[in-house]
């Protein structure tokens, strides 16, 4: 048997999306193929919490870990972080998360994440409709802007890079079309997730 454990935020869970989003889609497909192969069993687990920042995982990351780590099962570590760090306060000039911040969350998540797994994994992060985005409808005081989402993407990759963790780019992949509310992925831009992101992990032998 092997675990999935996939930390994130509203994109992870899947918000907005009646499907459940790309993870579910993902448990969907390895549930699938695991009724064709027997030596193929995944427990696929969606740990998104909305709102989420790489601060926020970082405080919980170790004790769910722990929750689902079984000593002799293999464990593999996702995760789908990083947008609501660079959600900016229109008044203060400054992201939620800075740059910095981000980089040692990033790097404190990857070293915990050896505890317990040799394969982990980073997803990069998705676009955003500036036009409904900026400001934010639920919250004027705060917006999302492309020139930041691409240089919080950009940190996340290098990061990665650095500490030799795969990384999955995502940012270039959709575009306003995918998006349910200007931010959040549709059922489209969650089955192009879901797509990127199997054939990543399969093509890795990842899973």
């Amino acid at each position: 048997m092997t675990r999935i454990i996939i930390f994130g935020d509203s994109v992870a869970y899947g918000a907005w999306d009646s499907k459940g989003g790309w993870v579910e889609r993902l448990k969907e497909f390895l549930d699938k193929r695991f009724l064709l192969d027997k030596d193929l069993y995944f427990l696929t687990y969606n740990l998104g919490i909305s709102g989420n920042t790489t601060k926020d995982v970082l405080e919980r990351f170790e004790f769910e870990s722990r929750m689902r780590f079984k000593e002799k099962e293999e464990t593999i570590i996702v995760f789908s972080i990083g947008g609501n760090d660079c959600e900016l306060n229109n008044k203060k000039n400054k992201c939620k998360v800075s740059i910095e911040e981000l980089t040692e969350n990033i790097i404190k998540l990857i070293k915990l994440s050896r505890k317990f797994s040799n394969k982990i994994v980073f997803t990069g992060l998705t676009p955003t409709d500036e036009s409904k985005m900026d400001p934010i409808p639920w919250n004027n005081n705060f917006s999302y802007k492309n020139s930041l989402i691409k240089e919080y993407d950009e940190t996340i990759q290098k990061t990665c890079r650095e500490q030799k963790v795969p990384f999955i780019n995502l940012l270039n992949w959709l575009d306003k079309k995918d998006l349910e509310d200007g931010c959040h992925p549709n059922s489209k831009g969650h089955e192009k997730i879901f797509n990127i992101v199997k054939e990543f992990l399969i093509k890795n032998k990842i899973i």
